[in-house]
């Protein structure tokens, strides 16, 4: 498996990328998760570079239409295609996955090492999966990964303001949406737990606070309470009604809001103090949440 640092590169080297991707990292447990965001409005009409053969996938949503796509797989070239943009299309990197670039193309990609599918069917107690059963060299319609994918677009442009947290729900949400409908994963656990236990629950939270910009990750708090990654986030859900990003977004708030009751803090110092990248990120997020922005709420409370 490549280094997770070194994923942006590799794609710059396999599809011969004029620009370079913008790239997130993840986990699943121990496995390293990469996904990129990348673009290319000016290619020339050539095949990607053979893939050095990488017991890992390349799961890419595509972000714009392509009316003849044309692939290749082990040497061998399937018909050509028509790839619609919000398509999911797979690649086995065993495989040498390769295609002509002969129109513009882009994409958020998900690398998943096969260990990454691993830990998921360990920790359901099912039978690991095999290999993917997916169309090859074709756009999948699959509203999931569109809706997970879409939810990280505007991370790419603003970094900053994307959670470990949150990274780590995502790419755990996608990898075993993958395992369930392409993989044949068959668990026997999942979705059957309770929820936490008292001081597991009293844990996950003094974590959570204790790191309120998110930069902790989901598998770090699930050690502290003695379970996997995914029947942590499971039983986090079960026991408080929303996954741990959401949880600590809306904590985030509540602590603005005591906060705000203080006039002599300034907005952009409860940003800092809330664990928010800066003001504007701050303005965003409560605005959302309290259908007013920060500003506005303390002049309604001082009223």
């Amino acid at each position: 498996m490549p280094e997770i640092g070194a994923l942006s590169e590799r794609l710059v080297s396999l599809l011969g990328l004029q620009q370079r991707p913008t790239q997130l990292t993840s986990a699943v447990g121990k496995a390293g998760i990469g996904i990129v965001r990348f673009r290319e409005d000016d290619p020339q009409r050539e095949m990607t570079n053979p893939v050095p053969g990488d017991a890992a996938y390349i799961i890419g949503l595509s972000l714009c239409d392509h009316a003849d796509l044309r692939f290749t797989e082990d040497g061998r070239e399937s018909p050509a295609v028509s790839l619609r943009a919000g398509e999911t299309i797979f690649n086995d990197l065993r495989r040498n996955p390769r295609f002509l670039k002969n129109a513009s193309f882009g994409a958020i990609a998900f690398y998943f090492p096969r260990s990454a599918f691993d830990e998921v069917a360990d920790d359901a107690r099912a039978h690991r999966i095999g290999d993917l059963r997916c169309p090859r060299g074709q756009g999948v319609p699959d509203n999931t990964i569109r809706n997970l994918g879409c939810a990280l677009a505007a991370g790419f442009d603003r970094s900053a303001e994307v959670s470990r947290v949150f990274l780590d729900h995502v790419s755990l949400a996608v990898c075993a949406h993958v395992a369930l409908a392409y993989g044949g994963m068959r668990p026997n656990s999942m979705g059957r737990r309770g929820g936490l236990a008292a001081w597991q629950e009293r844990r996950a939270k003094d974590i959570l606070v204790a790191n309120l910009d998110g930069e902790v990750a989901l598998a770090d708090i699930a050690r502290e309470c003695r379970l996997s990654v995914s029947h942590f986030s499971r039983a986090f859900r079960h026991s408080m009604g929303v996954a741990p990003h959401r949880w600590l977004l809306n904590r985030r708030v509540e602590l603005a809001k005591d906060l705000l009751r203080d006039r002599e803090s300034s907005l952009s110092e409860i940003a800092l103090r809330c664990g928010f990248a800066d003001q504007s990120h701050f303005t965003r997020v409560f605005t959302r949440r309290a259908g007013v922005s920060p500003g506005s709420w303390r002049r309604g409370v001082a009223a």
